[in-house]
């Protein structure tokens, strides 16, 4: 339901051995090197939507979207320090990569003042995805409850099947 963003190619809710109880594999179409502001803004609404279904449906919350939650963050956090995409602080890098190869340890190079404010637009830039994703599932939640009745009976569902259900 998003513009710029990869298209889903499969769904599952087979559980894996690395812990995970399902997961969507997003694949580019093409060669995708960089990403636009906008692109990693929908990532990590897309990122927050296994929560925000919960939420949707349940109105409660588990720990399956931990894996989503790190890397929400993670992202939200890299777009502010490393990429320059905060207003607040424009083209000025408060992080850097070390051992690139090696794991890719990072190290802030600001004031614990600026630290609290980068913790702060983090939280926001999170926040305001993970009200986005809630709104998408609202907005479609017969589209949810399908898409979710077809994973429960098949398990599995590919690009095309998730299309076809979504645009029906």
């Amino acid at each position: 339901m998003q513009s710029h963003s990869a298209p889903v190619q499969k769904i599952t809710i087979v559980p894996r051995t690395s812990g995970a109880l399902g997961y969507t594999m997003q694949v580019d179409e093409g060669e995708h090197n960089l990403m636009s502001k906008e692109e990693i803004e929908n990532k990590i609404a897309t990122l927050t939507g296994g929560r925000a279904a919960e939420e949707v449906v349940f109105g409660s919350i588990t720990t399956g979207a931990s894996n989503d939650i790190e890397q929400a963050t993670k992202l939200s956090r890299a777009m502010i320090t490393r990429f320059g995409m905060s207003e607040e602080f424009d083209m000025v890098a408060m992080e850097t990569v070390t051992n690139q190869y090696l794991g890719g340890d990072t190290s802030l190079a600001c004031s614990a003042q600026t630290q609290a404010r980068i913790d702060q637009q983090v939280v926001e830039l999170v926040k305001k995805q993970h009200e986005k994703a809630r709104k998408i599932l609202t907005e479609n939640r017969q589209k949810l409850d399908e898409l979710a009745a077809y994973l429960y009976e098949r398990e599995t569902i590919t690009g095309d099947e998730f299309m076809s259900i979504l645009n029906k």
